[in-house]
């Protein structure tokens, strides 16, 4: 993201409010009136409107600049292992579908939604995860018959790997995203939920301090690094 400009120079609400507004917002399954109230307890008078266009406008350039970031410092690295999976999201009473590729670290690589789950959807979805992120040493999938078919047209059927719970990681991934559907009361428009998948992965990554594998002073230092660097972005 360029820095010739400041973002927040057409807003009266300071950078920090709006960075606090938009976290609350997306990591946590909060409505828009329990973050509007959540900030008046702390003295910051806004609307539950304002959130949404809060959200909508640098939920995005947040993400990217996380998204960025992350890949810049894993390009030296080795991909271990992907798990690939994909969830059934409503969408004004039609089911369309939530991709998602996972690292073998449980963070979200790429997420990406399709109104079906064939080959074409599939093969779309590897291309762009493979393009972002590179190769990986194996890609771990359910028995969606879609996979094989795409992934030998990529090349790389040779990686895959099947298997009972192979994929818990990624089954495990879709935790979070289920418990913001509800809060949010589903979503109405494709190109919406596609956007909050995938600032919500983005920000879901860059607060994951893996609080179940470390120690209570490890996980207290990881959380603020990453409080202290989420209040730089866009700045």
């Amino acid at each position: 993201m360029g820095k010739t400009s400041n973002p927040f120079r057409c807003f009266n609400s300071s950078p920090e409010v709006i960075r606090a507004a938009v976290m609350l917002y997306v990591r946590y399954p909060l409505s828009l009136r329990n973050v509007e109230d959540l900030l008046f307890e702390r003295g910051i008078d806004i609307c539950h409107e304002t959130v949404r266009f809060w959200w909508n406008r640098f939920g995005p350039m947040f993400a990217a600049e996380i998204r960025r970031r992350r890949v810049s410092r894993m390009r030296g690295f080795r991909h271990w292992r992907w798990h690939v999976d994909e969830m059934y999201v409503k969408l004004n009473g039609e089911m369309v579908y939530l991709w998602r590729a996972v690292d073998h670290e449980g963070e979200i690589l790429e997420s990406y939604i399709t109104k079906k789950r064939d080959k074409a959807a599939a093969l779309a979805f590897l291309k762009k995860a493979l393009k972002r992120h590179g190769k990986a040493e194996k890609i771990v999938t359910d028995g969606l018959k879609s996979y094989p078919a795409a992934m030998k047209e990529l090349g790389n059927q040779d990686r895959r790997e099947v298997g009972r719970w192979l994929n818990n990681r990624a089954e495990n991934s879709h935790l979070l995203f289920r418990r913001r559907e509800r809060a949010m009361q589903r979503f109405r428009q494709m190109k919406l939920l596609q956007k909050f998948a995938s600032v919500h992965a983005s920000i879901s990554n860059h607060f994951n301090s893996e609080r179940h594998l470390v120690d209570r002073q490890t996980y207290k230092q990881r959380r603020s690094a990453a409080l202290a660097e989420w209040q730089n972005l866009a700045a």
